[in-house]
């Protein structure tokens, strides 16, 4: 549980309370509870939409409980096809007509900066890509150029290693216990 009240208090310390603390000195206080779910940070957008506007978030339903993500999740694999959404910050695909896949990137992509930032990141990604480029292409014309008839080897490459086998099964026949078929009678 978190107060929002001391939070915004600049002499107080933005820590977890627990639940004796919060009934005592945070009685009339506003709180939010911020749970994990899959080592990610999420809160229920019930409790979160009484103080912030939520709108543009994409949701999520986790245990039967609607929530958002409370920072923005990290982009694990390229999508498959054409996505008709992302999110404005961090190019996360997402579903419906959202703008932002988190709290943290609603706030970032909500400042007055954003704009600003965002061009600036533009620029300098598609600075960084057309540098890799024009290194690309001149490591290529230096390569060719250093390949002369005079030069070239006829020994032929080391071979690639062979395959490997994969490992063999533990499991071999099935053998009955020793003195399984031994019957004792009395």
């Amino acid at each position: 549980m978190f107060c929002l009240d001391c939070a915004a208090d600049a002499d107080a310390a933005a820590a977890a309370l627990c639940s004796l603390c919060l009934a005592h000195n945070h009685r009339d206080h506003h709180t939010i509870q911020i749970r994990r779910s899959s080592y990610h940070d999420v809160i229920r957008v019930s409790d979160i939409q009484r103080f912030m506007d939520i709108g543009g978030v994409q949701t999520y339903v986790i245990n039967s409980a609607r929530v958002v993500f409370l920072n923005e999740r990290p982009q694990h694999k390229a999508g498959k096809g054409a996505v008709a959404n992302i999110c404005e910050v961090c190019s996360r695909s997402l579903l419906d007509n959202f703008r932002f896949c988190s709290l943290g990137c609603k706030v970032v992509g909500c400042s007055p900066h954003a704009a600003t930032a965002a061009a600036t990141a533009t620029a300098t990604a598609a600075r960084r890509k057309r540098l890799r480029h024009a290194h690309a292409m001149a490591s290529t014309s230096d390569s060719d150029n250093s390949t002369s008839p005079a030069k070239r080897s006829f020994t032929p490459s080391t071979p690639p290693p062979p395959p490997t086998l994969p490992p063999k099964r533990r499991k071999g026949i099935p053998h009955r216990a020793p003195f399984g078929s031994l019957i004792v009678e009395y």
